[in-house]
């Protein structure tokens, strides 16, 4: 009897159910990672203030379309934004020719549209402007006395404030404006205007739609100036996205701005794109939109090459070499 107990508790041991463990709790769910904004590059062409303000309300819808913050990377100089976009600092922007170029070619940056104005032109035209009543009455007046007047422009990657009046002006009668006139300063297009009305400068580089910015605010001002020359046309400016955003991004950013100034809001919209250098909206483009404004830059290179002073033929023949092998390989770049 006593054995078989003794079975039985052994058995009966062997069998007990193990006591109930609690489950362990599940790992916290990580807090949410706050959306990166999107940062939006505005070129300056009055102070970076004033140019922020006025795509403001556009950056502002955007970002409800992408569910995203958007930010304005606004700065006082186009090498300003030059630095900001190398640095990485510059999702999207609103750029001008050169820069948009340089960009393209150097940062991995796209064109994602081109911007079209209220009044259909295909493009603006760099101008020379001087005071009303002043001492320069015209072109002819200008060009026949170097070194007597002082000159504001805008920096070397200002298309219409440096490069186009530097191609199609200077160059082309074998001068250089840094050496020409008796002083050169640098600023942006509001300035340079201002400076003129104020004879504070004889002359300075501009574009006539800036102009007609400037005339809507300083009336007073812009009624002394006087345009001595005008350029030929030149393709308006684009927007250009950073390859380093996923597709989707590139294609929701793009398709928005084509879009803007089309749907159910178009009334609002459009009085939004009236605030950025009077637009009517933005236009599909690529980066052969940018095909003339190497088309201008490589022409003001041949022109500063020949009329450089050159050790013999043969170095100018390899530097005019180098410009055109550059030149098509940019090219290739832009169309491929």
């Amino acid at each position: 009897m006593r054995s078989l107990l003794l079975c039985i508790g052994i058995a009966g041991t062997a069998t007990a159910a193990p006591p109930v463990q609690p489950a362990p709790s599940p790992p916290p769910a990580p807090a949410a990672q706050p959306t990166k904004p999107l940062q939006f590059g505005i070129l300056p062409t009055g102070g970076p203030a004033e140019s922020r303000d006025d795509w403001q309300a556009l950056l502002d819808d955007l970002a409800k379309a992408l569910n995203r913050p958007v930010e304005s990377v606004s700065v006082s100089t186009y090498e300003g934004m030059h630095k900001a976009i190398a640095a990485g600092r510059v999702d999207v922007a609103f750029l001008s020719g050169k820069l948009a170029l340089d960009s393209v070619l150097n940062n991995d940056m796209q064109v994602a549209v081109r911007l079209t104005r209220l009044d259909g032109s295909p493009g603006y035209r760099s101008v020379l402007i001087a005071r009303r009543g002043g001492p320069i009455r015209d072109l002819a007046t200008l060009l026949g006395a170097p070194g007597r007047w002082r000159y504001a422009r805008s920096e070397p990657l200002s298309v219409s404030g440096y490069l186009v009046p530097e191609a199609q002006l200077f160059a082309r009668r074998d001068l250089s404006s840094d050496l020409y006139f008796k002083s050169v300063t640098i600023n942006n297009h509001q300035n340079n205007a201002l400076a003129v009305a104020n004879g504070e400068v004889d002359v300075a580089s501009n574009n006539d739609a800036d102009l007609e910015r400037f005339a809507v605010r300083f009336p007073r001002q812009h009624a002394q100036l006087r345009v001595l020359w005008q350029s030929d046309l030149i393709p308006h400016a684009v927007l250009v996205v950073s390859r380093s955003l996923p597709a989707e991004t590139r294609a929701a950013v793009r398709q928005f701005l084509i879009d803007y100034g089309r749907g159910a809001d178009a009334a609002r919209e459009r009085r939004n794109l009236l605030r950025i250098h009077e637009l009517s909206g933005f236009e599909a483009a690529d980066n052969r939109a940018l095909l003339p404004f190497e088309e201008i830059e490589y022409i003001l290179e041949l022109q500063q090459a020949h009329s450089a002073r050159w050790i013999d033929e043969n170095a100018k023949r390899a530097r005019l070499d180098r410009l055109r092998a550059e030149h098509d390989r940019i090219e290739r770049q832009l169309t491929r």
